[in-house]
């Protein structure tokens, strides 16, 4: 089996990581709901920290970037169930079931589910088909299991029916915020334009007025500036931060450091480390 494996293409997932921790940055174009069934999971975002281990259930907000750590039992296994809540699909829960949104969602983007017997029960009629690699689930069950775990997350949580049911598209918010809060999530500058509610264009636009550089230009260098600020204030290792700070490899990361500051991470190190000696 492939991990993480797809059961119902494009909405049910299974990843099954039996040896290594793993951690990767992110972008949820849909709602998400996650069952941890064992292992640890981490999602971090700029606003939020939260941690699932197994039988908990998180459900992710659309249109966020956010890191995701998984973790391993020790000497066990990591594994999850992922079900994406795509828009159509919940636009025809609105329609078949006669609910709307009553009001403007004002919680978290991303909620930690109070566990119940239902929704235990639910994942665990999912399970077996995830462990199968989804062999005996025809694209209809798959379909009609999700419904069912919307419903029964209205049920647990009814004010989700606010989170769930606002498909208005991401408003202008304020761009200089979002980027000093989210420039270390390696992701395309379409993704941050499209998240702070601006085509390409705009987002460049408005780009250029606030912070006087292109998007690309300007990333790199706060990146670098903050891998520096880690290194020499808080000692931090090159190795341990630059995939947290959006650099695709280390030696991509050493190349930009060093042509930016005329000496690489690891010179840097060695520099610092004889001053304190």
């Amino acid at each position: 089996m492939t991990s993480p494996a797809e059961i119902l293409p494009g909405v049910i997932f299974y990843s099954y990581l039996s040896t290594e921790r793993k951690e990767k940055v992110c972008f949820w174009n849909h709602h998400t709901l996650v069952l941890q069934v064992s292992g640890k999971l981490v999602l971090e975002t700029s606003g939020q920290t939260i941690s699932i281990t197994g039988g908990e259930l998180l459900l992710i907000g659309r249109n966020q970037l956010g890191t995701l750590t998984k973790t391993p039992l020790p000497g066990g296994n990591y594994e999850t169930v992922v079900i994406s809540l795509q828009e159509d699909l919940l636009r025809k829960i609105v329609l078949e079931e006669k609910l709307t949104a009553d009001q403007n969602y004002i919680g978290p983007p991303n909620i930690l589910v109070p566990s119940n017997e239902f929704l235990q029960g639910y994942f665990q009629s999912i399970i077996p088909y995830a462990r199968s690699s989804g062999k005996s689930m025809t694209d209809e069950m798959g379909i009609l299991k999700v419904k069912e775990g919307i419903k029964l997350l209205l049920l647990t949580l009814p004010v989700l029916r606010n989170f769930l049911f606002d498909f208005s598209e991401p408003y202008k918010i304020d761009l200089k915020k979002f980027m000093l809060s989210n420039f270390h999530f390696n992701v395309p500058v379409e993704k941050f334009a499209q998240l702070t509610g601006r085509s390409l264009a705009g987002f460049k636009r408005d780009f250029q007025k606030i912070f006087d550089a292109p998007p690309r230009r300007w990333l790199q260098d706060k990146r670098l500036n903050a891998a520096k600020h880690l290194i020499e204030a808080k000692r931090q290792k090159p190795s341990a931060i630059y995939l947290e700070l959006g650099f695709e490899s280390l030696a991509h990361f050493s190349n930009s450091f060093k042509k930016k500051f005329g000496k690489a991470p690891s010179e840097l190190m060695h520099v610092l480390a004889h001053q304190t000696g």
